[in-house]
């Protein structure tokens, strides 16, 4: 049962629909549903690797104010560099024609770019950290069920952006090719409107 709680309580995050979200639809969209599903699994492992980070105490050292800084400086470059060339992409202009990563679309690196934007807001382990001190003084969770319950966590992020990745890909038939050219300069648009407020915003929140 705890595992379905984590199944549970990861759903309502995924509602809050993120810049991850839209570019596992627009994936998908562009580039068919296995593509789609090679970013959600990048996706769920770093989520697995923060949920992990948190709970052996790392998310102490993220609550420091100036290794925060750094994080933040860092996250912001990473969603505006790629926000901002995904958004000329549409246009038919590379903003980075001499690195393959965010030039082409094979699978390994849709993996290596969703890795990265997803990594590139460190602050989640203090949130995952949160939540798992909520959990212990609410409901008494031992270790073994703190881990079920992040097993579960991750299971939801599967899920929910597999969906996602499917009705990317069932719609693209449909779609016409200015609406794609229109959705890729949103999504990259969000993604630059992203990093800009993990930059200004001094808060522990979560992505």
């Amino acid at each position: 049962m705890i595992l379905l709680k984590g199944f549970k309580f990861g759903m309502l995050l995924q509602l809050a629909v993120g810049p991850m979200c839209l570019l596992v639809f627009n994936t998908s969209a562009n580039l068919g549903f296995l593509n789609g599903l090679v970013l959600v699994l990048a996706i769920a492992l770093v989520d697995a690797s923060y949920i992990a980070l948190s709970g052996l105490g790392v998310a102490v050292l993220m609550r420091n104010e100036r290794v925060q800084a750094v994080f933040k400086v860092l996250g912001c470059l990473v969603l505006c560099v790629f926000g901002l060339n995904t958004a000329l992409g549409a246009m038919s202009i590379t903003l980075l024609p001499d690195l393959s990563l965010f030039s082409e679309s094979t699978s390994e690196n849709l993996f290596l770019q969703g890795m990265l934007l997803t990594a590139s807001n460190p602050m989640t382990i203090v949130f995952w950290s949160g939540v798992f001190s909520s959990q212990v003084a609410d409901n008494n969770l031992k270790h073994g069920e703190l881990r079920l319950f992040g097993v579960g966590c991750v299971l939801s992020t599967i899920c929910f952006l597999s969906l996602v990745a499917a009705a990317g890909s069932l719609v693209s038939g449909f779609i016409p090719q200015y609406i794609i050219k229109i959705l890729n300069i949103a999504v990259g648009l969000f993604l630059i409107i992203c990093g800009l407020k993990l930059l200004l915003n001094r808060q522990k929140t979560e992505p």
